[in-house]
């Protein structure tokens, strides 16, 4: 291959990379080509290259997205950002399984900061919890983050939004226990009539819960199926605990 050749392939297949990580969402084969204007052949020869090489990956669909490499780069400056691209397949598995909301949470200062969402795929229980300060001691995911130390236990008065709110900090400190035995946590109109959540930790590689995936929705539908959600929410966090140890010690 010539120099000429050489640059011209190298153009293409950052042409097809910009397609990739400045889109919204995933994006297919079919959409690239199009997008494109490359011949198939050449944008299935680029797009495998930069599959083996880290810059792009396909979710469970097919389709195309920011690789690992971009992960592991991100997690070396910004420790949330590169939680929150390793954590990003399992999130969606949790979804997919489960069709509720699912969230990634993660301490800050004092406060429970969502910092990833996948939305349900029902009208009822939609909900972008993003933008959404929540009492740690009303929220599936802060009580994670109590339980295993990575965030303080509040002092002084409990904000009550519902009567199933925890009522007094001796209160919580048994429930917290309780979550710790069980290895995830639950919440049952807590921070707002008939909304139900569970939530399970996620370790670094130090062994430290550093954050928590959650799954909320109504009580109608989480209800009956809390048991078997908070299984797979355990193992799914788990697997992400891996994933985490290995990248540390690569």
């Amino acid at each position: 291959m010539n120099e000429a050749t050489g640059t011209q392939s190298l153009d293409r297949a950052l042409a097809l990379l910009r397609l990739v990580v400045g889109a919204d969402e995933a994006r297919t084969y079919t959409d690239l080509v199009h997008e494109s204007d490359l011949a198939r052949s050449t944008t299935s020869r680029l797009l495998n290259a930069l599959e083996r090489g880290g810059l792009l990956e396909r979710d469970r669909a097919g389709a195309y997205r920011g690789g690992p490499l971009f992960a592991e780069y991100a997690e070396r400056f910004d420790r949330v950002g590169g939680l929150v691209a390793l954590a990003h397949p399992f999130l969606e598995d949790v979804a997919d399984e489960t069709g509720e909301t699912v969230n990634l949470a993660v301490p800050r200062h004092d406060a429970v900061q969502h910092v990833a969402q996948i939305d349900s795929r029902f009208v009822v229980g939609a909900a972008n919890w993003m933008s959404i300060e929540v009492p740690g001691h009303c929220s599936a995911l802060g009580k994670v983050l109590y339980a295993w130390g990575a965030l303080r236990v509040p002092r002084g008065h409990l904000e009550r939004p519902t009567e199933h709110t925890v009522p007094t900090r001796a209160a919580l400190e048994r429930e917290l226990e309780k979550i710790r035995q069980k290895g995830f946590s639950e919440t049952q109109g807590e921070l707002e009539v008939g909304l139900d959540a569970i939530a399970a930790p996620v370790r670094g590689p130090q062994g430290y819960v550093i954050g928590a995936i959650g799954v909320s929705g109504p009580t109608f539908r989480i209800g009956d199926k809390k048991r078997d959600i908070a299984e797979m929410l355990v193992r799914q966090c788990d697997l992400l605990t891996r994933v985490i140890a290995r990248r540390a010690r690569a």
